[in-house]
């Protein structure tokens, strides 16, 4: 059942100095004085349209994104392998996994546990940035891992029993909770909300796909629907679209723009659940008395 998205840590150790090998840390800068052997650096923000307010929305400039990744080391047979720290970001190896398979490169996992696993098997680490040779990897985008704000605008004219929009975020900011820098607070119509974070185990390592499906069609997610995802900026979303094709769902788009576009366009339409946010307000408010 489950796609081949991830390489676990020995199997990177084994294969740490191989020529066709491209590894990508997708942490901040300041950590990556710490990296695994060979890494080279690189986040999600250096692919965002720099003329957009949204920062999740991608630069149109296929050419541009061409050659940043080309400045990265990586080749069209390039074997590349993403990795962060689990516990300590939004699910940006996710974002960095989609955006690749998205322009077409045919061979990227991402490392299962991340920095947290790695290091806490002691494994081999350096600390000089990497300047890798310019590779010859070449953009070919493929429309039907992407839908954009127009696309989902359109999709909402009308019932749509076939196509399930799904919401990464957490449940507050799914209800309705206001969040600084954003003009509207609240949800895609229809939207259901899967957070993100429920996928992972104690070592930072992935559920079993079993599991990770279970949570799925417990949402009512069937393998013949069409499945779009979204957050705040795309990240979020990206993490759970490498997720739904890891245990099988087939068709399944990133709206990589999220709510940070959304929300911007006072013709997008929005709903809040004010019950559910007083719920889990008051939940967070009793765990914290």
């Amino acid at each position: 059942m489950a796609e081949n998205f991830f390489i676990d840590t020995e199997s990177l150790a084994q294969n740490l100095g191989r020529e066709d090998l491209v590894i990508i840390d997708v942490r901040g800068r300041g950590a990556y004085t710490s990296h695994i052997p060979g890494a080279v650096h690189s986040t999600w923000h250096e692919y965002s349209d720099p003329s957009a307010v949204a920062k999740g929305v991608l630069d149109p400039d296929l050419g541009r994104i061409e050659q940043r990744l080309r400045s990265l080391g990586i080749n069209q047979s390039s074997d590349v392998v993403i990795y962060c720290n689990p516990f300590d970001n939004w699910g940006d190896e996710g974002r960095m996994f989609w955006m690749l398979t998205f322009l077409g490169h045919s061979s990227v996992r991402i490392l299962d546990g991340g920095w947290v696993k790695w290091t806490a098997e002691q494994r081999p680490i350096e600390h000089e940035a990497i300047r890798p040779t310019l590779g010859d990897f070449t953009v070919t985008a493929n429309p039907e891992l992407i839908v954009n704000k127009d696309g989902l605008k359109k999709l909402l004219k009308g019932p749509h029993p076939d196509t399930i929009i799904l919401d990464a975020r957490s449940v507050e900011e799914y209800a309705g909770k206001e969040i600084d820098g954003l003009p509207r607070a609240g949800h895609i119509p229809s939207a259901i909300n899967i957070p993100w974070n429920r996928f992972l185990q104690p070592d930072a390592t992935v559920k079993p796909p079993e599991q990770v499906r279970e949570i799925f069609e417990d949402h009512g997610l069937r393998d013949n629907q069409e499945i779009m995802t979204y957050c705040l900026g795309g990240v979020r979303a990206a993490w759970v679209f490498c997720l739904l094709r890891y245990v099988g769902f087939p068709r399944v788009k990133v709206y990589p723009g999220s709510w940070w576009e959304w929300s911007r366009d006072f013709a997008a339409p929005a709903e809040k659940d004010v019950k559910l946010l007083f719920r889990v307000t008051n939940q967070d408010q009793m765990k914290s008395s």
